[in-house]
């Protein structure tokens, strides 16, 4: 429960942050000299949200009775899944089927590449360690 609070303020914090960061750097290059107050809440609470389960969801795979398979499909599911509800929501994406595939399709590659990226580096990183363990 500790590991669950402290993840959801990093998130929070961090998705704020991210949220002052991009109205910041549309009004600076954008040439806004004002920006609408209601569209700016809207999206900073979407980002707080998305923040906070993007932080919180890979406590899936620090869950040791799930295989890693189902670690990977269970944080899929519930990040795109919540993604999808916010976007949808807020405006991020248009609701209509081909916009709402064309997201799935990114995740998808993008999720790839990051979940291969990970496992071979966390790969790497043990093969490094049994390899220390070995020398002694």
């Amino acid at each position: 429960m500790k590991t669950f609070i402290i993840r959801s303020f990093i998130g929070i914090f961090f998705g704020g942050f991210i949220a002052v960061l991009i109205t910041n750097l549309n009004i600076l290059f954008g040439g806004f000299e004002m920006i609408d107050g209601p569209l700016f809440l809207k999206n900073s609470i979407g980002s707080i949200l998305c923040g906070w389960f993007f932080t919180v969801s890979p406590m899936y795979f620090e869950n040791r009775n799930l295989k890693l398979s189902q670690q990977t499909i269970l944080h899929f599911l519930t990040v795109m899944i919540l993604y999808l509800i916010l976007a949808l929501a807020i405006g991020w994406i248009p609701f209509n089927i081909i916009n709402i595939l064309l997201t799935l399709l990114i995740s998808i590659v993008v999720y790839t590449i990051f979940w291969v990226a990970f496992y071979l580096y966390f790969k790497n990183q043990a093969r490094k360690l049994n390899d220390d363990l070995k020398k002694l």
